[in-house]
């Protein structure tokens, strides 16, 4: 409608029944749009959530082990992870030592290698098992696909 002065463009905004709104305000002059404000936000929101719907976000999932865990048990932690990796989720191992389990370390390193190897074709190895204190955490997340 080019320059307008202001009175005006509210009176036609009142006549239109809509609202004026000031879209951009460092513009000189000013630039308004006469327009429904309540569905100008509505519309705004929802271009908000269909960019945060296609967002991926990427999701830890925790098994925790013990060095003295029995094949069985670990068995089926790994199908639980495998389950985990199959629909796009990271999963991490933590093999947690108490009191004089810190003498079995060398065997959590073993139990981790068997599950990377067990889980190698599922998966692929983003940390080796490493010990932070009386923990020791691998991660491992979904094969890449070409």
């Amino acid at each position: 409608m080019g320059l307008i002065d202001v009175k005006d463009a509210q009176f036609k905004a009142h006549n239109l029944g809509l609202d004026l709104v000031e879209v951009s305000p460092n513009a000189e002059p000013p630039v308004c749009r006469i327009m429904d404000y309540g569905k100008h936000l509505y519309e705004q929101k929802r271009k908000v959530k269909l960019s945060q719907k296609k967002q991926h976000t990427v999701v830890l999932k925790e098994i925790r082990l013990r060095p003295k865990i029995d094949v069985h048990d670990r068995d089926i932690k790994i199908n639980r992870a495998a389950k985990f990796l199959e629909k796009g989720h990271r999963v991490q191992f933590t093999m947690l030592f108490r009191g004089r389990e810190m003498m079995y370390v060398d065997r959590g390193g073993e139990i981790m290698n068997e599950i990377a190897e067990i889980l190698g074709d599922k998966c692929e190895v983003e940390r080796r098992g490493r010990m932070l204190g009386r923990r020791m955490t691998m991660i491992v997340a979904p094969e890449k696909k070409q």
